[in-house]
């Protein structure tokens, strides 16, 4: 993983060691190290008072501390959220609707926490050197589907920080002519979109296009989603736009692009969740679910910032989880696996095999 040094600090006080722990790593899924972590007593005994930008704190009953905030307000001007609710368990839709919340009250306080970094990775990428080697092609098995073709199958691409380089280390591995569509909702400000479609279509058999009204996703397209207002799809599956942003504090917001694409195309919806922060798509994963699609995430060790993929598998809907590298491996595999069922149940059988 990247490192995490310049980031800004935090203090967390809370005289619930749980609820410490949450905060401390909610806190940290947005950008936030921390400079301390203890109950109050702890802070007013502290030998040299830490330096925060900004302090975290939820006790169980004020009454109990009631030196607590003269001490502390004495000896900090940055901002003192209290009273933060108690956080759920994690992997709940409670606690991804918590934590959102107490990203909002962060963002009131310090601004967008992403934005910090807002080429979300890109940097990596534009000085890149060649690839490493060839694209593979197509396996034997597979008849590459035909120029032009809609595609019957749609895989959302969500990332955020970090994502850039995992998207195109993915797009590398894969063999062109493959049946499927890709929808990419990347995190980003509008103004690095076209040196995100030039960086990550160098060396790849697939090409970034943006969105444009009108337009039925192709196989092999890799369409990505505008950050300023929300695309859907009419019943005949050509992208349009609406007159509305999307939801929360990014965009495109991940969640949702997952259920506007689901809606249209239901079970041949699918997701694939790369390295972010915060836990944008956690939402949508258990709608995905139910539909019957598949949900994938990039495994933490390889990611820029694992906030987002981790957000995503604890909710319990993903099925694989692994580098850039394997689950374009996994997604050739299980092209491969649909295409021989297929062929199994569309073969026709001999007259005098034919049951009666």
């Amino acid at each position: 993983m990247s490192g995490q040094t310049g980031r800004p600090k935090a203090g967390v006080v809370s005289d619930d060691a749980l609820q410490r722990r949450r905060l401390q790593e909610a806190a940290g899924k947005f950008g936030l190290d921390s400079c301390f972590s203890g109950d109050p007593d702890r802070l007013i005994g502290y030998p040299e008072f830490p330096d925060a930008v900004l302090w975290l704190v939820t006790l169980q009953d004020e009454a109990d501390h009631p030196t607590f905030f003269d001490y502390l307000l004495d000896h900090t001007d940055a901002p003192v959220l209290f009273g933060v609710d108690l956080a759920p368990k994690p992997g709940s839709t409670d606690y991804v609707r918590w934590e959102r919340r107490l990203q909002n009250k962060l963002e009131q306080q310090l601004g967008p926490l992403e934005a910090r970094k807002s080429t979300y990775g890109l940097e990596e990428l534009v000085d890149s050197g060649p690839a490493q080697k060839a694209p593979p092609s197509l396996p034997t098995w597979e008849t590459p589907a035909p120029p032009g073709s809609p595609a019957d199958d749609i895989w959302v691409l969500g990332a955020s920080l970090g994502g850039p380089a995992a998207v195109k280390a993915f797009l590398d591995q894969l063999p062109p002519g493959l049946p499927v569509g890709f929808v990419y909702a990347q995190h980003i400000d509008g103004n690095f979109t076209e040196v995100l479609t030039r960086v990550l279509g160098r060396h790849a058999h697939y090409q970034l296009k943006t969105a444009e009204p009108g337009y039925r996703i192709q196989s092999g397209d890799v369409v990505l989603m505008p950050v300023e207002n929300q695309w859907s799809f009419d019943s005949g599956g050509r992208l349009v736009e609406l007159d509305e942003p999307w939801p929360g504090p990014y965009g495109p917001s991940i969640d949702q692009v997952l259920l506007n694409v689901a809606d249209h195309y239901g079970k041949c919806c699918h997701a694939i969740l790369f390295s972010g922060m915060g836990n944008d798509g956690a939402l949508a994963a258990p709608m995905l679910k139910a539909y019957g699609s598949r949900i994938w995430v990039q495994e933490s060790q390889s990611c820029g910032n694992s906030s987002m993929p981790d957000s995503v598998a604890a909710t319990g809907c993903t099925s694989f989880c692994g580098t850039p590298e394997q689950l374009a491996e996994e997604l050739v595999n299980t092209i491969k696996n649909n295409s021989l069922l297929t062929g199994r149940h569309n073969r026709v059988l001999p007259e005098d095999t034919r049951y009666e």
